[in-house]
C-alpha cells in the first residue's frame, strides 16, 4: 500500500526560526572578514558605506527573500512559479550556487583538525620540533623573535625567503601538506578527510527529519558562538595592547571614502554577510507560519548581524593588539582577513596567552559552530527545492532522509580532491569563481526586476501587510524597485571592470584554470537567461499572461463546493490581483468579483438573469448601497437566486482540512438595494467565505464544481 503524502513542515515554535536565520547570517565572515575589512578601509568611516548599503540593499534584499517563501510557502525554485514564472531560473540559480557553496565545509574540517590539536600539551603550531617543521621555522612565542626582529629579519620572514613562522609552517606544512600547484594533486591527507567525513555526519543529522532536527540543532549551533564570542571579547579587551589593536581597528580616514573600492567592498561585504541571493532566507522564511510577522523579525535580525560584525572586530583586533605588543612589531604586519586571519593571526595569539590550549579551544568552536549553521542551511535549501519540485513524490516517509544521504554522499566524494596536497588551489579557484560577488549580485539584481517591476512591489507591500497587519515603509518599495537594483547593477558591471586574476600568496595559477574559474562562474548566472528564453519559447500565450496567470500560494487559489441538499455554491476567492478576480455564469446568476485599488477591498456585484444587465440599471441619482466589515452571518437574506431579491447565504466555516477553517476569510455584508441593485463588499483584514445560492446547473465557464468535494478553479480571468 502506498504510503500517504506528508504535509509541508513548519517550525514549531517562533525562536527556532529566529535562532535558524541568525545562525545562517552570522558566520564566519562576521568574524574574519568584516573586521579587517573596517581597518583596511578607513576604520571608522568604513562603517558609514556599510551602513548605506545595509539600509538600500541589504535590508530590503532580506526582507524580500524572507516574505517571498513566508508568502508563497514554498522553496527557493518554486516559489517563483507563483511570484514570476518568466524568473524561476533565479530558483536554479541559487540551487547551482550553493552546491558550489558545500566547498566551505571544508572550512569546518580545518577548524576540527585545530581543534583536536588544541588539546594537546603543547600546541603544536608554537613550537618548531615536530615533524613537518623545516630549519626555516622560527618560534615566534620564543625570545628568539625579538632577536630576529631587530636584527632586521622581518621582512625575511614575513616575505617567506629565509624564515617561517612556526603557525605558519603548522598550516601549510602540517595541515595542507601543499603541493607546488594545481595540477599537482598529490596525496589524500587522512587526518583531514576524517574530519571532513565527521562534518558532513554534524551537518546530515543537523538537517535529516528538516525543521523538526534543525529547530534543536540551532539552539546550540547559534547560540552558542555567542557565548564564545563575548569569553573571547571580555579575555581579549583584558590582555595588554589590547587598546592598541581596537584603536587600528576604528582610527578613521575619511580620506578613504573618496576610494571607490572602499565602496564597493562594503557592498559585497553587506550582501554576504546578509545571506541574501543565496536562497537560504527563502527556505527558511517558506517554513513560518503564514501570519508570522516576518517585518519586524527581518529588521531585528539585520540589526544582530551587522551589530555581531561590529562587537567581533573587538575581539579580533584585541587579540592581534596584544600579539603586536607582544612581538614587538607594529598592528599591521600581524594583521590578516579570511583563513589567515583564523588559521595563522588568531591561532599565534592565543599560543601566546596564559591557557593557550583553553582560547584555541573557545576560537576553534566557535568557529565550527558558526560554519556549521551556514553550511546545513544550504544544503537545506537544494533539499527543500527538489522536495517542493516533486512534493508527491518526495514528501513521503523517508523519501527526505534518503534524498539528503544521496546528496551529502555525492558532496564528500566530490571533496576528497579537495583534502589532496593541492586541495587548497583548488577549493581557491570555486570560491573565487563560484560563490563570488558578482554570481550574488546577479541573482539579487534580478530578483529586485522580477519583484519590483514584473509581479509589483505594491503588490508585495499588500503580501507583507496581510501576513503581519503592518504595510512596509515606502523605502522598501522604493528600494525594491530603483535603488537596490541600480547598486546591484554597478556592483556586477564594477565586478567584471575591477576583475583581478586568481593568485594564491606568490603562486600565479596556469590558463587553463582561469577558463575553468570562468565557466564554474557563467555556470550558475547562464541558468537565468536559459530559463527565461525557454519559457517565452515554450509556453503559449502572452507574456503579461504567463505573469498573471499564476496563483500566489496554495490558501490563495479559489476553491469551490456544491452542497447537494441546500444546492449552494460556495467559492474561496484569490487575493491580491487587479481587475477581474472570479467570475461565473449559469442561467440564472452572473456574478464577477474585481478589485478596487483605489478603495482597497473586494466587489461583488451581481446581474440577474442568462447575461449581464438583464435587469435595468439603478435609477439616476440612486446610489445608495450598504457595504462594510460586519461578520457574514448578519447579512441580510433576500430571495431565491432568480429573483432580484439577491440571496446572500449565511458564510460557511467547514471547510474540511483546509488551512483556513479557523479563520474569517472576507467579513462579507450583502444587500438589496431600492434601485434594484445587490451589491457586497468585503474587508480584507479577515477571512470568511463567499457563499452564493445556485441553480441546479453545475458547471460554469470559469470553474469546474464537483459535488461534495472541493476542486480548485480553472481558466481564472485576470
Amino acid at each position: 500500500m502506498e504510503s500517504k503524502m506528508e504535509k509541508r513542515e513548519t517550525w514549531m515554535k517562533k525562536r527556532e526560526y529566529i535562532l535558524a536565520v541568525a545562525g545562517n547570517v552570522v558566520g564566519l565572515g562576521n568574524v574574519w572578514r568584516f573586521p579587517y575589512l573596517c581597518y583596511k578601509n578607513g576604520g571608522g568611516v568604513f562603517l558609514f558605506p556599510y551602513l548605506i548599503f545595509a539600509v538600500l540593499c541589504g535590508l530590503p534584499l532580506f526582507l524580500l527573500e524572507t516574505v517571498i517563501g513566508q508568502y508563497t510557502q514554498e522553496g527557493a525554485i518554486t516559489c517563483w512559479t507563483k511570484i514570476c514564472p518568466l524568473a524561476k531560473g533565479i530558483g536554479y540559480s541559487i540551487n547551482v550556487i550553493q552546491v558550489y557553496g558545500t566547498i566551505y565545509i571544508l572550512i569546518l574540517a580545518w577548524a576540527l583538525l585545530y581543534l583536536i590539536s588544541s588539546f594537546r600539551g603543547t600546541l603544536p603550531w608554537a613550537t618548531c620540533s615536530n615533524p613537518w617543521n623545516t630549519d626555516r621555522c622560527v618560534e615566534l612565542t620564543s625570545a628568539n623573535w625579538t632577536a630576529l626582529h631587530n636584527g632586521n629579519l622581518t621582512a625575511n620572514w614575513t616575505s617567506g625567503n629565509l624564515t617561517k613562522s612556526s603557525v605558519s609552517e603548522f598550516w601549510e606544512r602540517g595541515v595542507l601538506s601543499m603541493s607546488g600547484g594545481i595540477d599537482e594533486i598529490g596525496t589524500v591527507k587522512w587526518e583531514l578527510l576524517l574530519c571532513l567525513l565527521a562534518c558532513w555526519v554534524a551537518c546530515y543529522f543537523c538537517i535529516w527529519k528538516g525543521v523538526r532536527s534543525t529547530g534543536k540543532a540551532v539552539y546550540v549551533t547559534a547560540v552558542f558562538p555567542y557565548v564564545m564570542l563575548v569569553i573571547l571579547l571580555v579575555r581579549g579587551l583584558t590582555l595588554p595592547g589590547a587598546w592598541q589593536g581596537v584603536v587600528y581597528y576604528l582610527y578613521p580616514e575619511p580620506s578613504r571614502l573618496a576610494d571607490l573600492q572602499v565602496w564597493m567592498e562594503a557592498g559585497t561585504q553587506v550582501l554576504f554577510s546578509y545571506g541574501v541571493g543565496a536562497g537560504t532566507l527563502t527556505t527558511l522564511g517558506s517554513y513560518n507560519k503564514f501570519k508570522n510577522n516576518c517585518y519586524r523579525d527581518s529588521l531585528w535580525l539585520c540589526l544582530l548581524n551587522s551589530c555581531t560584525s561590529f562587537i567581533a572586530g573587538f575581539a579580533v583586533f584585541s587579540a592581534l593588539g596584544f600579539m603586536a605588543q607582544a612581538q614587538g612589531i607594529p598592528i599591521n604586519m600581524v594583521v590578516d582577513s579570511g583563513k589567515g586571519l583564523a588559521f595563522i593571526a588568531f591561532p599565534q595569539a592565543a599560543a601566546m596567552m596564559p591557557l593557550p590550549q583553553l582560547w584555541a579551544a573557545c576560537f576553534f568552536i566557535m568557529l565550527i559552530l558558526l560554519g556549521l549553521d551556514t553550511t546545513f542551511t544550504g544544503l537545506e535549501t537544494i533539499t527543500s527545492s527538489v522536495i517542493d519540485l516533486f512534493p508527491e513524490t518526495m514528501r513521503r516517509p523517508w523519501r527526505r532522509e534518503i534524498l539528503l544521504l544521496l546528496l551529502c554522499s555525492v558532496c564528500f566524494i566530490l571533496h576528497i580532491l579537495l583534502t589532496t596536497q593541492g586541495g587548497i588551489y583548488l577549493f581557491q579557484l570555486i570560491d573565487y569563481y563560484g560563490a563570488s560577488g558578482a554570481c550574488i549580485t546577479c541573482v539579487s539584481l534580478v530578483q529586485c526586476v522580477a519583484v519590483g517591476w514584473v509581479f509589483g512591489a505594491e503588490r508585495m507591500c499588500d503580501a507583507v501587510e496581510e501576513m503581519t497587519g503592518q504595510r512596509p515603509w515606502l523605502l522598501f518599495k522604493l528600494c525594491w524597485c530603483y535603488f537596490t537594483p541600480l547598486i546591484c547593477m554597478v556592483g556586477f558591471i564594477g565586478s567584471f571592470v575591477d576583475y583581478q586574476p586568481l593568485t594564491f600568496g606568490n603562486y600565479v595559477y596556469p590558463d587553463w584554470s582561469y577558463y575553468l574559474g570562468w565557466a564554474i562562474a557563467l555556470s550558475s548566472i547562464i541558468v537565468i537567461p536559459i530559463w527565461a528564453i525557454g519559457k517565452i519559447c515554450l509556453t503559449k500565450g502572452s507574456l503579461r499572461h504567463d505573469r498573471q496567470s499564476q496563483p500566489l500560494s496554495p490558501s490563495h487559489r479559489i476553491t469551490c463546493s456544491v452542497s447537494a441538499s441546500h444546492q449552494l455554491v460556495t467559492c474561496l476567492p484569490q487575493r491580491f490581483f487587479k481587475k477581474t478576480l472570479f467570475s461565473f455564469t449559469n442561467q440564472s446568476l452572473s456574478v464577477s468579483a474585481f478589485w478596487s485599488s483605489s478603495k482597497r477591498n473586494i466587489k461583488v456585484l451581481p446581474n440577474y438573469g442568462p447575461g449581464r444587465h438583464r435587469y435595468p440599471p439603478p435609477s439616476p441619482g440612486c446610489s445608495r448601497s450598504i457595504s462594510g466589515s460586519a461578520p457574514a452571518d448578519s447579512a441580510r437574506r433576500g430571495g431565491n437566486a432568480t429573483n432580484p431579491q439577491y440571496k446572500c447565504c449565511p458564510a460557511q466555516h467547514s471547510l474540511g482540512s483546509s488551512n483556513h477553517s479557523s479563520h474569517c476569510f472576507l467579513s462579507l455584508r450583502c444587500c438589496s438595494s431600492p434601485c434594484g441593485r445587490a451589491s457586497c463588499s468585503f474587508c480584507l483584514r479577515s477571512y470568511s467565505l463567499l457563499s452564493l445560492h445556485a441553480s441546479e446547473s453545475r458547471s460554469f465557464p470559469h470553474l469546474s464544481i464537483i459535488q461534495g468535494n472541493w476542486v480548485l478553479v480553472t481558466g481564472i480571468s485576470l
